[in-house]
């Protein structure tokens, strides 16, 4: 089959996370197969809703907090978490309580993380602390404020470094975001679903029930190729194989279940409440 005309463009995420999701985009023996369909480029996760609302991309691995009534949910698979998470850390230096917390520097790579912090401390704490964007390096964000927001890569290196890290700012509290939102809430913590704009798959010719079966497939090989992911990302990340594994198999949960989407709906109101994001009536689905 040739390759379309016009392709659904593919806003990715290069994180470790995501890597399951990929699967197939990236390896043989689909790849070639759904690069007849998709084009792919990568980019940051906050970015990814930008590309989808401007029209540069049809497709996208989003934030939840980057969900407009434009964009419809694609069923089936998210990044999402049953507990803790390990890549979504906030980490207060231990002179100052959670309650006492007045200045956040925060990695802003993912809205979803800097809106959950928001509702922690908005909501569930009553505190109001201020928020400065920073590059994620937890040792200049910690000399700087009270406490230091990071997600993703970053946040997992974090751990592995914590030592490193305390010798320089002292002893800090380490918390993980995930946790605090499912102890609080009963709830699975969600970060990210892929979003589409409808309209894009009718000049793409593909169905609905088409998107959505290779974005499943595709997580469902990833997950059985979970070994492989590891080799590959351990070079890349220096954090023991054995942690990449646990993260990918227990840290991150990767099923679109109704507990997950009552999660996100929550989330999108307790995010208004506090003004920290726009209303959004209701959840649209492909």
């Amino acid at each position: 089959m040739p390759k379309s005309s016009h392709p659904v463009r593919v806003a990715a995420i290069n994180f470790l996370n995501p890597a399951p999701l990929m699967w197939d985009f990236e390896h043989p023996p689909l790849a070639a197969k759904l690069a007849e369909r998709y084009s792919l480029h990568y980019t940051k996760p906050a970015l990814c809703a930008d590309e989808l609302l401007s029209g540069r991309a049809d497709l996208g691995l989003i934030p939840i907090a980057s969900l407009t009534p434009d964009l419809a949910i694609v069923p089936g698979c998210t990044i999402a978490s049953l507990d803790r998470v390990r890549s979504i850390q906030l980490i207060v230096k231990q002179t100052c309580s959670l309650e006492a917390v007045r200045t956040i520097a925060a990695d802003t790579a993912s809205r979803s993380s800097l809106a959950y912090t928001e509702i922690l401390f908005r909501k569930f704490l009553g505190t109001n602390p201020a928020f400065l964007q920073h590059p994620a390096d937890p040792i200049a964000m910690l000399q700087q404020t009270d406490a230091a927001l990071l997600i993703g890569d970053p946040a997992l290196l974090a751990l592995e470094s914590r030592n490193q890290i305390e010798q320089v700012v002292g002893p800090c509290l380490w918390i993980d975001l995930a946790h605090e939102w499912h102890i609080r809430t009963g709830l699975p913590w969600v970060a990210a679903v892929w979003a589409v704009r409808p309209e894009a798959l009718s000049v793409s010719h593909i169905t609905a029930a088409q998107l959505t079966e290779d974005l499943t497939a595709s997580r469902d090989h990833g997950l059985v190729h979970t070994d492989d992911l590891v080799q590959q990302w351990a070079p890349r990340l220096p954090i023991p194989a054995e942690t990449i594994r646990h993260y990918l198999t227990q840290n991150i949960h990767y099923t679109l279940t109704p507990d997950c989407i009552r999660s996100l709906e929550i989330f999108r109101r307790y995010a208004t409440e506090i003004d920290a994001l726009p209303p959004l009536p209701a959840l649209r689905f492909l």
